[in-house]
């Protein structure tokens, strides 16, 4: 029964789910795509009792890869950009290692554990939150006190 009413939902919300996705992506082709992802994703699970719940579900499950998808054509290898397209900051070198060491002795070994996984390695919350066995929330209340401290480090530095 649960299959009958995804695929039934799924019909009836197709060209808004469409919509929706092509709303966020800019690109038919994407958009296409990102339908099929949503299908799969739901027809996979078959946990839904209701239509409305069957609806809500696509909705959601359709802007999360949406966003998902949005991030990744963000994120730039940084093996691809020459050094004349990076901008110039105003930080140099010296004072990018005297803030990456005061960093290093004000952060928790947790922090600076994300710190890692977030600048070095490209990973988002949710990888982060598996890998290290806790929750995104966490992943991003410890990101938040670390920009803090981030912050705060930079305000020293300049001054």
């Amino acid at each position: 029964m649960g299959h009958d009413l995804i695929t039934s939902s799924f019909l009836g919300l197709r060209d808004k789910l469409h919509h929706i996705a092509l709303h966020y992506l800019q690109s038919d082709e994407d958009a296409q795509d990102v339908l099929q992802d949503t299908w799969l994703k739901l027809s996979d699970k078959d946990e839904v009792e209701t239509s409305f719940e069957a609806k809500n579900k696509l909705v959601s499950i359709l802007r999360n890869i949406c966003i998902d998808r949005l991030r990744k054509t963000k994120a730039i290898p940084i093996d691809s950009i020459s050094s004349s397209d990076v901008p110039q900051y105003s930080l140099e070198t010296e004072d990018i290692e005297r803030l990456e060491q005061l960093l290093q002795q004000q952060l928790t070994p947790l922090q600076r554990q994300i710190f890692n996984l977030v600048t070095h390695e490209g990973c988002d919350y949710d990888q982060i939150a598996v890998r290290l066995s806790m929750s995104v929330e966490a992943v991003r209340m410890n990101m938040s006190r670390l920009r803090k401290k981030i912050r705060e480090t930079l305000k020293k530095l300049n001054q």
